[in-house]
C-alpha cells in the first residue's frame, strides 16, 4: 500500500488544487509503479509559514520580503 506524504505550506491552496495534487500523485503511481489506486494513500500537510524555515529564516519573513 503505497504511502505519500506531501507537506506545503498554509499559503493559499485551494482545496481544488489539493484534490488535484492527491489525484496527479495517485495517478503517477498507477502509472509508473503500477500500484493499485484503490491501496494508494495521500496525505498532505500543511505547515504554518511561521513554522517552515528556508535558508535560515521563516517562510513568513521570505513572503514578507517579497512584498516590500
Amino acid at each position: 500500500m503505497p504511502y505519500v506524504n506531501i507537506k506545503i505550506v498554509d499559503n493559499g491552496v485551494t482545496p481544488e488544487q489539493k484534490a488535484h495534487l492527491i489525484e496527479g500523485v495517485t495517478r503517477l503511481l498507477v502509472d509508473i509503479l503500477d500500484k493499485d489506486p484503490k491501496e494508494t494513500v495521500v496525505i498532505i500537510d500543511e505547515v504554518p509559514t511561521d513554522n517552515w524555515g528556508v535558508n535560515g529564516e521563516t517562510v513568513t519573513k521570505r513572503i514578507a520580503k517579497l512584498k516590500e
